[in-house]
């Protein structure tokens, strides 16, 4: 039952940026952590489409440990504000947040229940993240599912989107997630291509490098690790909050 509950749990992961959130110190303690949480619900039920206030919320529920009183919380969260797509967003990542400290079977509703809230933002609104999400999301599932097709149709929306904003720093993940979903739907040179493209547009970045300095075994060896389920996903989008806050100054 393991191992199916792994195959099913596979899709959520979230390539997103580390765990860090700028104006936010994160309690040391969990029970510092749990006495947060009262005054970050307050603020979401104020505003319950704000993201980053979503995502401070979730993180410092994971230093808590408290998984199911943000899944519940953000359950309430929609019922009151069906159509806040941001909401719904926070309460797929909340599921996906809880995988990690899970069962099996349980993993199984919670991959499915975060998939339908993903799901429903998109439908409400196709922002940049949500179409991201989703889409990275659906390269985690193993060849067989034949998720990638999904996956890559969710980023080259997400591409569309970006090519019509100016360029941010967070916009080459979908330049490496696009490339690794033509790559596992065995379009290898579609996948450089996407990869070269990235690379023009963010010179440093190590994963696009390291994407096309392989081939074959080499760089299927770079994907499986990409996307190695046993790595915790970090749902922070740390990186949404960097871009923004240097774009203020």
């Amino acid at each position: 039952m393991r191992k199916t509950g792994i195959i099913f749990t596979v899709w959520i992961g979230l390539t997103c940026a580390q765990a860090f959130i700028p104006g936010f110190l994160c309690p040391a303690r969990a029970e510092d952590a749990a006495s947060a949480l009262p005054l970050l619900e307050a603020q979401l039920a104020g505003d319950p489409d704000n993201l980053r206030v979503g995502s401070k919320y979730r993180q410092t529920v994971i230093q808590a440990g408290q998984y199911d009183r943000a899944i519940q919380f953000f359950e309430k969260l929609v019922a009151q504000h069906p159509n806040a797509s941001n909401a719904h967003l926070n309460y797929g990542f909340a599921y996906v947040d809880k995988v990690p400290v899970a069962g099996s079977i349980t993993q199984v509703i919670l991959a499915n229940n975060a998939l339908g809230e993903f799901t429903k933002s998109l439908e409400l609104r196709a922002s940049w993240i949500a179409l991201y999400t989703r889409g990275n999301s659906y390269l985690y599932w193993p060849k067989i599912f034949g998720r990638a097709a999904s996956g890559v149709a969710d980023l080259e929306e997400a591409m569309k989107v970006q090519k019509a904003d100016k360029q941010r720093n967070y916009h080459v993940r979908v330049f490496i997630a696009l490339g690794d979903g033509y790559w596992k739907m065995d379009d290898p040179a579609k996948a450089k291509a996407l990869w070269a493209e990235g690379l023009k547009q963010f010179p440093d970045n190590p994963q696009l490098k390291a994407r096309l300095a392989k081939d074959g075994e080499d760089l299927q060896a770079v994907l499986n690790d990409s996307y190695d389920i046993t790595k915790r996903i970090d749902t922070a989008l740390g990186e949404l909050w960097t871009d923004q806050d240097t774009a203020e100054k």
